[in-house]
């Protein structure tokens, strides 16, 4: 039998593009205070560093000189020198613990701000957005791909300009000291720079390989637990351990392969490192013995030179770490670059006002993207205020893309929806959506009480308010003999309530929210027969006095609406009552109707 296969994640080859990089350097913005202070401990901590070594190297300069001469070793100068050897050693420990505070807690705030826009600019994204990827993938551009930056906004930035400041210093000072000395211990520079070079696409693109595998497995990850019950219904737990496991060998294989080359520089500068400084002890020992550089010279210098290495670890750490964030900040940015495609045009656009509830189709073609063909061609009608529609038709006709044009959950290809004379698209989004309650077949149900579900769209509802809107779609009576009546802690999705109780649960939040319009999509297929008869005496206060569309397949459901629409062909096929439909002899809704009566039959 095939196992479902797991599609792999986009691996972006666009080249490293420095102003992605600047863009993400904005959160630290209103750091900057912060960052200054931090940058001034380190560039303390760094002089104290640097100035440790060459106190010792003047005090063992003097305790030689005093003891080649007869006036002997001069206590008190080498004692000043140690006691400013461990003064600089304070100093530079204290600013290193404020550093670490400052840039730590402005570097968090930062990657909270980050998550933050990611997970607001999500919200707002259209319906087209979440229809090609999966809720796993999403989650890991918010949560791994940002937390993966943390290193680099906690210390890396301000890291880095400090390195690049101490091998400055570091090359002047030794300049000082004895300048050949210094051209031997740079040579091995160019070889470096060399390996970088060469190394750092080829890194690029295996950390971009990591994330994408990454994704894949949370992603499989999320649909598997979410569809645990089907998964035990049809005994496939022995494919999906098969799949995961593949999932999780693509992972750990590409994560070896981007370690294993990541890995390559640090030998590659240990042995720089050890190639120098013997290089540096050969020519100093020569320079000695020719009487041109003093032991104290050539013992500074080689402290030096091990405190050079140091920044050169950090640069390249810090190369490979950008490199590796590189792969996350392209991920974020993929999200964050696109458009809100239904959003406000401007922050003047004016309010929905209150409205009566009047529909309006006019024209009305619609296609869920370029270049493929139309769900909706021309689609014309007019709902009046208070009127309740059922639409009906085959499966894809375009009966929930109708309801879903209505939401502005999508944008109209061509044509318009006005809603009381108000195109849609010139309102407010918020002002439209307020004054609407969607209830889907699929009733979500959040992980809290009930009484916080129900009041989900109205927050500021009373208990009794929440309590009336219960009792109002029957579901009141079920709700006060569970075991903490309102306060009854329900899992996500509802696990252990019943299909019906959530359907009637999402009645009773569609209720609350008072709406104008109304919309059921398929809302009670699922429903067993006593729950239907609860459902439509709870319809009767529902669908009183709001404009409502309705799309179901119950003829009980329907055949009560003002008017049936018929959807076929993308456009409306036919209109009118259940009596006037049933009067067409070769009508579709009435071969739907004799169909469903020879089945129930």
């Amino acid at each position: 039998m095939p196992r479902l296969r797991v599609i792999d994640d986009e691996v972006f080859e666009a080249p490293f593009d420095k102003r992605q990089f600047f863009r993400l350097l904005k959160y630290l913005a209103p750091y900057k205070r912060d960052m200054i202070i931090t940058l001034v401990l380190m560039i303390i901590s760094t002089v104290c560093g640097l100035a440790s070594p060459y106190l010792m190297s003047r005090a063992i300069g003097l305790i030689q000189e005093g003891m080649s001469a007869a006036a002997g070793i001069e206590i008190t100068k080498v004692v000043w020198l140690v006691s400013g050897m461990i003064l600089t050693g304070v100093i530079g420990a204290v600013c290193l613990r404020y550093r670490v505070r400052l840039m730590d807690v402005a570097g968090r705030k930062a990657i909270a701000k980050l998550r933050q826009d990611l997970f607001d600019h999500i919200q707002g994204l259209a319906f087209t957005f979440f229809d090609n990827r999966s809720a796993g993938k999403i989650m890991v551009r918010v949560i791994n791909d940002v937390n993966s930056l943390n290193d680099l906004f906690t210390g890396g930035i301000i890291n880095v300009l400090v390195d690049c400041l101490t091998l400055v210093l570091l090359v002047i000072i030794m300049f000082v000291i004895n300048w050949k000395l210094t051209l031997v211990a740079l040579c091995s520079l160019s070889l470096l720079a060399i390996m970088i070079t060469t190394l750092r696409r080829k890194m690029r693109k295996r950390w971009q390989i990591v994330r994408a595998k990454t994704s894949n497995m949370n992603g499989y990850l999320h649909e598997s637990l979410s569809g645990m019950r089907v998964t035990e219904a049809f005994v496939r737990e022995d494919y999906n351990q098969e799949t995961f496991e593949d999932t999780n060998v693509d992972i750990k294989n590409s994560w070896l392969r981007a370690v294993m080359l990541n890995n390559m520089f640090w030998p590659f500068i240990d042995t720089l490192s050890s190639l120098g400084t013997a290089a540096v002890y050969v020519v100093g020992l020569n320079l000695i013995m020719n009487a041109q550089l003093s032991l104290a010279d050539l013992l500074v210098i080689i402290w030096y030179l091990g405190r050079f290495w140091a920044p050169i670890n950090n640069l390249s750490n810090f190369y490979n770490q950008v490199l590796s964030a590189m792969a996350s900040i392209e991920r974020i940015y993929e999200i964050m670059d696109t458009p809100q495609d239904i959003a406000d045009t401007s922050p003047d656009m004016p309010e929905l006002p209150p409205i009566e509830g009047r529909v309006t189709f006019d024209h009305v073609t619609f296609s869920y993207e370029k270049g493929t063909p139309d769900v909706l061609k021309d689609v014309s009608f007019d709902v009046k205020p208070g009127q309740t529609i059922a639409l009906v038709g085959p499966t894809g006709a375009g009966k929930s893309t109708i309801v879903n044009l209505i939401s502005r959950f999508y944008e109209v290809t061509g044509g318009s929806v006005k809603i009381d004379g108000y195109d849609i698209r010139d309102v407010k989004l918020n002002s439209l959506r307020r004054q609407m309650s969607v209830m889907l077949q699929d009733s979500f149900i959040f992980s809290g009480t009930i009484m916080d579900n129900i009041r989900y769209g109205r927050l500021d509802a009373t208990d009794e308010e929440v309590m009336e809107a219960a009792k109002a779609v029957h579901v009141h009576d079920f709700i006060i003999n569970l075991p903490m009546g309102y306060q009854t802690e329900v899992n996500e999705r509802g696990a252990s309530l019943s299909v019906g109780q959530k359907q009637l649960i999402s009645f009773a939040r569609a209720l609350l929210n008072n709406p104008r319009i109304l919309i059921l999509d398929e809302a009670t297929s699922s429903i067993d027969t006593h729950t239907e008869l609860l459902i439509q005496k709870a319809l009767e206060v529902l669908l009183k006095g709001r404009t409502s569309f309705v799309i179901a397949h119950r003829l009980s459901t329907i055949r009560r609406a003002d008017c049936i629409m018929v959807i076929s062909d993308h456009n409306v096929h036919e209109s009118g009552t259940h009596e006037e439909l049933m009067k067409l002899e070769n009508g579709q809704y009435r071969a739907l109707c004799e169909a469903q009566y020879r089945f129930m039959s």
